[in-house]
Order: C-alpha cells, then structure tokens, then sequence
C-alpha cells in the first residue's frame, strides 16, 4: 500500500532516477535539494515498501501554486496512482492556502492531459516549443477546493 509522506532527503537518489525514466529534461538530485529547505516547496511522495513509487511537488506564490514535477514510476503507471498522487498534492495545495494552482503538461501527453481534465483542469493556454525546444505545453489551471470527482 503506498503511503504518502513530504520531501526527504533520503527519496533524492529515487526521484532522480524515476525522473530520467518520465522526462526528456530530468531533475537531478542537485536539482531537487534547494526543494528541502523552500518553505513554499511543497511535495507528496508516495512510497511503498520504503521504495519511492511517485511524487509531485509545486511552489506557492502568494495564493497561487504552481505544479513542478509530477512522476510516476514507469512499472506502476497505469494503476490509478497517478490520480491518487493528483488528489494528495490539491490536499497540501488546499491547507497551504492556494487558492488557484496551474501546471504546464506535454500536448502529445494524452493520458496526463485527460487526468488533469478529469480532475477539474482546464487548458488556458499554450506554450509553444516548451519541452525541448520542439513540443508545445498546455497550461492548464484549477481552482482549488472546488468538487473534485475522486473516483
């Protein structure tokens, strides 16, 4: 059963490697340890077993929050995880005071695109040749605390 705890610096190495695996522009370790001490950081990491299975973390600007990695293992997606992880971070985002939240997602990314839909997302705006200097993002936005469907 995966349970989810906040960033540590002992699921680094972990993220890491399930970043090269989900991105053509992986974080590093290096890239996540300024997230340790960022008291606008916030992270839910799902670990199983003591294994890091998924994460997602954004940073809170005022009462905005902006969505900066979301990562599911690549042996464990498909499983419903990726939106038990969604729900866990709009919960942090909710008692962190957000009040709107966006994210940037690959347009070609279909099964991200239609959860973040499904979740009450919605596309207001593109980026164009955002992720690699070749694919275009959708920015999409969520009122947080508005009824979210959970099943």
């Amino acid at each position: 059963m995966i349970e989810f705890d906040a960033l540590k610096p002992s699921y680094l190495e972990q993220m890491a490697a399930i970043e090269k695996e989900a991105f053509d522009e992986p974080w590093s370790v290096n890239m996540f340890l300024p997230e340790l001490s960022d008291e606008n950081a916030f992270y839910a990491v799902g670990v199983e077993d003591g294994k890091v299975v998924c994460y997602a973390g954004f940073h809170r600007v005022l009462d905005e929050g902006q969505i900066a990695n979301v990562a599911v293992r690549a042996d464990r997606r498909g499983q419903g995880i990726g939106r038990s992880l969604m729900l866990r971070l709009l919960e942090i985002a909710k008692g962190a005071g957000v009040k709107r939240i966006t994210l940037e997602v690959k347009d070609t990314n279909e099964v991200a695109v239609n959860l973040y839909k499904s979740l009450g997302f919605t596309v207001e705006g593109v980026r164009k040749r955002y992720y690699a200097n070749r694919y275009d993002a959708y920015v999409m936005w969520l009122t947080v605390g508005e009824d979210i469907d959970t099943n």
